[in-house]
């Protein structure tokens, strides 16, 4: 709904910018250190990665694919997580478990894929390369954020992420005209209360305790709420979105879904050995 007066865009810039500055005053408020430069620019990263191109993806994604299979996609964000992390210098090595959920995870994609689902429209590949683009840079800038430099404050790393990610936006917003061809006076109610929810909830409250749970466990137990937004999302989809419930879309969630579940479930293995120059460096 917030979309429906509001060039995605810019939506999601402003939303991010003004959660960000809001806690970024309250953090100077309770007495925060400046941030140095290090810390802007892993700020910076992480932002980018998980709301410009994590974030923004989705919202543009969303103008093609209906939001049931977008939340399919995103749900396979812990999949990316965990090979993110295994990647990694000094990784976790992924199990029998681990590397199931993969390939069950991966067909469950290619189903999607194959086959558009009825009603998707013409854009419906270009938007499923757009979502796994932006799950597998949430992904990466979930596990960069927890090596990352930050303040002492939470609320003000958290806070940092928001203002860089947003300011991004905000260009990408100006460069495809988003900022001119938006009036307020067009701006409807439903899409301001769609806002103004999205800031608060989804900003404020749901982004700030994601970043503070990276720090808090492991990402994989962080990324325990994929077995519960698809399911919903797909439900609310087909019942107040009209979106049709398919045989395809069936399958593919029950797989997708398969897959978290055996990701997360075998998720806590023996980290990689060190490499020889690792160990002697």
């Amino acid at each position: 709904y917030a979309v429906e007066s509001i060039p995605p865009f810019l939506m999601a810039a402003t939303r991010h910018l003004a959660a960000g500055v809001l806690l970024f005053v309250l953090a100077k408020a309770r007495g925060a250190a400046w941030p140095s430069r290090v810390e802007w620019r892993d700020a910076a990263i992480a932002g980018a990665l998980m709301l410009v191109i994590g974030n923004g993806g989705v919202t543009w994604a969303e103008q093609m694919i209906p939001s049931g299979v977008t939340a399919l996609l995103v749900g396979l964000v812990p999949v990316w997580m965990v090979l993110c992390d295994w990647l990694r210098p000094k990784g976790t090595r992924p199990g029998a478990l681990v590397l199931l959920g993969l390939a069950v995870g991966f067909a469950g994609v290619t189903l999607l894929a194959r086959k558009q689902i009825n009603g998707a429209g013409s854009g419906y590949a270009a938007g499923v390369a757009a979502l796994m683009l932006s799950s597998i840079c949430w992904a990466l800038g979930s596990v960069f954020s927890r090596s990352a430099r930050k303040p002492a404050a939470p609320f003000l790393g958290v806070a940092m992420q928001m203002i860089a990610g947003g300011a991004v936006l905000l260009a990408l917003a100006a460069v495809r005209g988003e900022v001119k061809q938006f009036s307020f006076d067009q701006m409807t109610a439903l899409s301001f209360g769609a806002w103004l929810y999205l800031t608060i909830a989804g900003s404020l409250v749901a982004y700030t305790a994601y970043v503070w749970l990276l720090h808090a466990t492991t990402p994989a137990r962080v990324a325990t709420y994929a077995y519960v937004n698809p399911l919903i999302a797909v439900l609310l989809g087909c019942t107040i979105g009209h979106e049709i419930f398919s045989r395809e879309l069936f399958l593919a969630g029950a797989l997708i879904v398969t897959a978290v579940a055996l990701v997360l479930r075998g998720g806590a293995v023996k980290p990689t050995v060190a490499s020889p120059c690792e160990e002697t460096g």
